[in-house]
């Protein structure tokens, strides 16, 4: 029974625990709700109180700040302003050095046109040079026509004056015919041959091995010929007042060179022989010497007449002055006498006259 009880009791506890919790639940929420309406009200008042200051302090940040962007605007402008006034400038330079430089361009552009169009005149002058050459040396005749023109040019640069100073093709009184013929001083004449060999060092350049050395030991032979040819000719006759020497000239300075590299003797055997092998540079300066040394001895030959008319100038001149200082004298004395008669002797003239017209107006007579 005891034991029911306590059951019922206990029961009856949990049923009342139950009830009460409800009920203070109950009673929190409703709290709960009335303070939230009351939160609610109060939040919705301050923000509203909050927007309406924030909004007031917006305004004024915003008006603030406004007026300090338009500030810096303008001193933006300003400052854009002035740098698009710079860059104008800068462009107006800029466009008128490209202008300058467009200006020079063209012209830089037209020089070098013209420069090219004379590099190709002078190409073409010098591939028909070089045709003209290579006709010149693949025939004998034609390579003793341009020794020939060669030469002759060359003597003409040195000034010297056909018929006064040189004769070509001048038969001698033995038969030769030298190609060129220098009158010396004191009569005396130099003889030369531009007739020379170079069908071998042509061939020479043409071919390779073998053959190629043989065509230089051909060319080497074909040289000491010739000097010995000239030699034999008779160019040296001193019977005919010419020097023991003969000139050979070779005309080209590279076969000269070519000549001379490889054979180092060939200098001598010409010497030997009264040859002297000459270039057109060392002709020039052959020349040079022969024209100075006839200017020199015509200077010479002249000196003894030149000293004689000076010594008759020098007496004429002598008598010229001593017969103008004795006509100077005499101009001075008529020059004294003059003075005498246009002073003292004028005077004397003049009393009389004066006397003898006051004379004529005392007796009151008149002058028609």
């Amino acid at each position: 029974m005891s034991y029911l009880l306590a059951i019922v009791i206990f029961m009856a506890g949990c049923a009342f625990g139950f009830g009460l919790a409800y009920f203070l639940r109950q009673r929190e929420r409703e709290m709960a709700e009335g303070l939230k309406g009351v939160f609610a009200q109060v939040s919705m008042d301050s923000l509203s109180r909050n927007s309406e200051e924030f909004m007031r302090l917006a305004k004024s940040v915003l008006e603030a700040k406004t007026g300090e962007g338009e500030k810096q605007l303008e001193s933006k402008k300003e400052l854009i302003d002035a740098q698009l006034v710079n860059m104008k400038d800068s462009l107006e330079k800029l466009q008128l050095f490209m202008n300058s430089m467009e200006k020079d361009r063209e012209a830089k552009f037209a020089e070098i046109s013209e420069q090219i169009k004379g590099t190709v005149r002078q190409t073409e002058r010098l591939t028909d040079v070089a045709n003209d050459l290579n006709r010149a040396l693949s025939s004998s005749a034609e390579r003793g026509r341009w020794g020939e023109r060669m030469a002759l040019d060359i003597i003409r640069a040195a000034g010297l004056v056909e018929g006064v100073n040189y004769k070509e093709q001048q038969t001698m009184k033995n038969g030769s015919r030298p190609d060129f013929t220098f009158f010396l001083p004191k009569g005396l004449m130099l003889n030369m041959d531009v007739k020379f060999p170079l069908d071998n060092y042509v061939r020479y350049y043409q071919t390779d091995g073998a053959e190629r050395e043989s065509c230089l030991k051909l060319f080497i032979k074909d040289v000491r010929t010739k000097i010995k040819d000239v030699k034999d000719r008779g160019y040296v006759d001193r019977a005919e007042d010419t020097l023991d020497v003969v000139l050979l000239f070779i005309p080209n300075e590279s076969v000269y060179e070519f000549i001379y590299e490889n054979d180092d003797t060939v200098m001598d055997f010409a010497l030997n022989n009264n040859v002297i092998l000459t270039s057109p540079m060392s002709l020039f300066a052959v020349l040079a010497v022969i024209r100075q040394s006839v200017e020199n001895f015509a200077f010479e030959s002249t000196s003894a007449d030149m000293l004689k008319l000076f010594g008759e100038f020098y007496k004429q001149w002598k008598m010229f002055s001593e017969k103008f200082e004795m006509l100077g004298r005499r101009i001075d004395d008529v020059k004294k006498e003059f003075e005498v008669l246009t002073t003292t002797r004028t005077k004397q003239l003049e009393r009389p006259l004066e006397k003898i017209d006051t004379l004529r107006r005392e007796k009151g007579l008149e002058i028609d």
